[in-house]
């Protein structure tokens, strides 16, 4: 049998859609809800376009209050009984340029509730390039989430918590 993703967005979904995409006859996943907590978010229509159950939930209602938040989402999340959520897209934090690092990159880990510190399952670095901007880097660190997201959710699923690391 195989097991229930719902996979949280805030925008066009381009992470989701490569998970979405990746959830082929032979995975251990099916995805079974897409959420957003953005009304009008691009990624919902292609949810819906795959055959996705979608659903809304706006944070601006929550402002100031994440637990309340938290708690409607996981009424929403409940009803559709997933055995894995993925976070697509629906937290991210850029500081690598303003701190004149030489690289940047991305990671996949579990979700706790410190920012970023649960165990990594995967991480992907990109160098910094001299004429590199937010938007440049952001493009091409989005390049090797698409490759290493897929790749860790198998894994995950199978039972394989061993990060993988691509460069």
């Amino acid at each position: 049998m195989k097991k229930r993703i719902a996979i949280l967005i805030s925008g066009g979904g381009s992470n989701m859609v490569q998970l979405l995409d990746s959830l082929t006859a032979d995975h251990p996943g099916r995805a079974v809800l897409v959420v957003s907590n953005v009304p009008g978010a691009g990624g919902l229509q292609k949810a819906e376009a795959r055959g996705v159950a979608t659903a809304v939930l706006d944070h601006r209602p929550f402002a100031g209050d994440r637990a309340a938040f938290e708690a409607e989402l996981s009424k929403i999340l409940a009803a559709y009984k997933p055995d894995m959520i993925c976070q697509a897209g629906f937290m991210r934090i850029l500081r690598a340029l303003e701190a004149g690092d030489r690289f940047a990159g991305c990671s996949v880990h579990y979700v706790t509730p410190d920012l970023d510190g649960g165990q990594v399952l995967g991480q992907a670095v990109v160098p910094i390039l001299k004429n590199d901007d937010a938007k440049s880097l952001a493009a091409r660190v989005l390049i090797k989430e698409h490759c290493l997201y897929p790749l860790v959710l198998r894994r995950v699923m199978t039972g394989n918590a061993a990060p993988v690391y691509l460069t």
